[in-house]
């Protein structure tokens, strides 16, 4: 099983939803979902996970390698609804990594509003709003 990914821009901040199961087999697409954050977005990247199945220790280690590697570029990984099977434990050299309880708060925390741009792989679950394709 792997992730599908949705991206959203807003004003100073973007969303990168994940759906699926972040296992080691899925590490190669969500680094790529970060890299695709890191060209198109500016400030803080809220994590979703909101319709994460769960995660497995090394999908919580390329989380924890996704907030240096944002934070290389002056950006924050912010994480929202994080799954009940365990919690995101960074080691010391990983930079803090605010935790929401779900995506509406930490969208509050922001005073985010309205969508700028968003892009979805191919199997993202539909929903009500039309979407980008990006190649993945």
């Amino acid at each position: 099983m792997t992730i599908e990914w949705r991206y959203t821009t807003r004003q100073e901040l973007s969303v990168l939803s994940l759906a699926g199961y972040l296992g080691a087999d899925a590490t190669d697409r969500f680094n790529g979902a970060v890299g695709w954050a890191l060209a198109r977005g500016t400030g803080p990247v809220i994590l979703d996970l909101t319709r994460l199945l769960g995660w497995s220790a090394g999908g919580q280690i390329a989380v924890a390698q996704a907030a240096r590697r944002l934070a290389e570029r002056g950006r924050r990984l912010e994480l929202a609804a994080i799954p009940a099977d365990g919690s995101l434990v960074p080691d010391a050299t990983c930079p803090p990594v605010p935790v929401h309880c779900d995506l509406a708060h930490a969208l509050a925390a922001h005073g985010a509003r309205g969508t700028v741009r968003q892009w979805t792989t191919d199997e993202w679950p539909a929903e009500q709003s039309p979407k980008a394709h990006a190649r993945t």
